[in-house]
This record gives structure tokens, sequence and C-alpha cells, in this order.
């Protein structure tokens, strides 16, 4: 991965995952376009829809999605949207985890249950290849190894281009580079909460992209982070927290991919608006 690659700044500058799929670093999280609970159908498909196409029309090529989000839910949506996708536009999707009901995520990363979920993924994304596979967590009764063994089994069969993992501490990232080429972490990361610091860290020193979960902080990883210094930058620069959240992460590292999500256009808009905060030293500085 090219780190140092930036030429969209309207959208963070571009970053280049696996040495050979380059986006733009402000991404999408399409976690929000299902219903309450990330559980079952928004209340309106039509207005997620048309958030969707909105996204990519905006700039916007990078839409991390998971099966676990509806369940199903999510990914049928990007697809009733995208499909046939426009050239550049990259998918992302993440298998690993179980819907039991709303809120309400069980593991389950055997690998034969990963290989069903890869069909389904494809299935419904109309896809003959996922870009960006990541194993949404590693389960406690399986070895990683065999979790990433069948993913590089589906690498090896041409269905999916790159492996990623969620939620690792780095001696998990060590120990899963021994079975598989990772090209990117996704962990929980945002002003408030840097317990993946050291992630972000390996990440930087192996050149692979780190994608920030709740990158807003707030609560539940959504609305506006609740941080003094933040409230005070936002006044000065007339935008809003959540822009000052983001602007953060886009400048803590070339390496990260923020991946904020919504239902709502105009949030999706105030979203994007980031990306042209310039944050000074002083800025920074203040928010350590």
């Amino acid at each position: 991965m090219n780190s140092n690659s930036v030429t969209s700044p309207k959208l963070g500058g571009d970053i280049t995952i696996g040495g050979d799929l380059t986006v733009h670093r402000l991404g999408f999280g399409a976690m929000q376009i299902t219903g309450d609970g990330i559980w079952g159908p928004p209340k309106d498909r039509a207005a997620a829809v048309k958030l969707i196409r909105h996204v990519v029309e905006s700039g916007v090529n990078f839409i991390d999605t998971a099966d676990s989000y509806g369940p199903d839910v999510s990914e049928e949506i990007i697809a009733e949207a995208l499909a046939p996708y426009r050239d550049g536009v990259v998918i992302a999707t993440k298998a690993g985890l179980t819907r039991t009901g709303p809120n309400q995520w069980p593991i389950d990363a055997r690998p034969e249950r990963l290989r069903a979920c890869l069909e389904g993924s494809l299935k419904r994304l109309k896809l003959e290849r996922i870009d960006l596979y990541q194993l949404h967590r590693i389960d406690p009764k399986v070895p990683v190894e065999e979790s990433l063994g069948v993913l590089t089994e589906l690498q090896r069969e041409g269905k999916i281009r790159h492996i990623g993992v969620s939620q690792t501490s780095v001696e998990e990232y060590e120990r899963c580079k021994k079975s598989a080429k990772i090209v990117s972490v996704q962990n929980l990361f945002n002003v408030q909460d840097r317990s993946a610091e050291d992630v972000l860290q390996a990440c930087e020193r192996d050149g692979i992209a780190f994608l920030p979960w709740f990158p807003l902080g707030g609560k539940g990883g959504k609305g506006a982070p609740k941080h003094a210094e933040i409230a005070r930058i936002a006044e000065r620069k007339h935008a809003t927290p959540t822009q000052i959240a983001l602007a953060w992460l886009l400048a803590r590292s070339p390496n990260i991919v923020p991946i904020p999500g919504t239902s709502s256009i105009a949030h999706f808009d105030e979203n994007v608006a980031s990306a042209s905060i310039e944050l000074s030293p002083e800025d920074l500085a203040a928010l350590g």
C-alpha cells in the first residue's frame, strides 16, 4: 500500500490497499441502512437505496458492509442501488458474526460457515469476487489459522481479492499475518477511544490500511462526540463536532480510512465536508 498517495483532497486523499485497490480515504459504513438494532429492513428502503446512490455520486468509492448487518439487508440494498457497479467502486464486506436478534452478535467463524457466508455475500452483492473480505471477529472456539485458511482457499479460487481482519490486538494481528496476507485491520478507534493505538502503529509499520469503526465516538458510536476541545475547535471553524472528529482521524495517519455511517443524506454530506477541514498543529496538539 502506498499510504503517501494523496490525489483527492476533497475526500481525504487516496490510499492504495493491497497494492492494487486505490480508493479515497473517506469511505462509507453501511451498517445504519438497516432497521433498529441493525436488525431487519430499514423503515424506508427507497430512501436507503437513494442514499447509497448518493454516496457514490458524491465521489466516495469505498463502502464497508457485512453479512450480519440486517442480516443480509445491507448487502442487498447496496446491490439494488449500485449493481452493476461503476469502475473504481470497492465494496468491502465481512463474515464471522451471526445474528439472533436486535443488537445481538454471537461469533461463529468456523471454516464451513465462512465459506457459506462468502457465497451468500457474492450472491447478494451481485459480484463474482469480493475486493476486500474481512474476518469480522476471531472466534475463541476456532483457531484463527482455520478461519483464515478457508479465506485464503477462497482467495486462490478467485472469489476474494484481499483479506482483512477486524477488532484484533497486536498479538492477534501478528498471528493472522502468518496465515494470510492481511491488507487491512478494522478496529474501534476515535478521538475519545484510542485503545487501538498500538494496532494503528502496527498497520503504519506494515503499510496497511486501518479502518476505524465508530469513528465519531459518541453514544453507541453515533451522534456528536462529547469532547470539550472538539467543541471549541468546531465553534472556531464554524464546523460541527462530528466534522472535527472525522478531520482528526484523517489528519492522525495517512493509513486511516474512516468509514462513518448514516441513514441520512444530509448527515452524509456533513461527513464528506469534514475532508475539507484543515486542523492546525495547535488544534492537533489540543486534541492530543
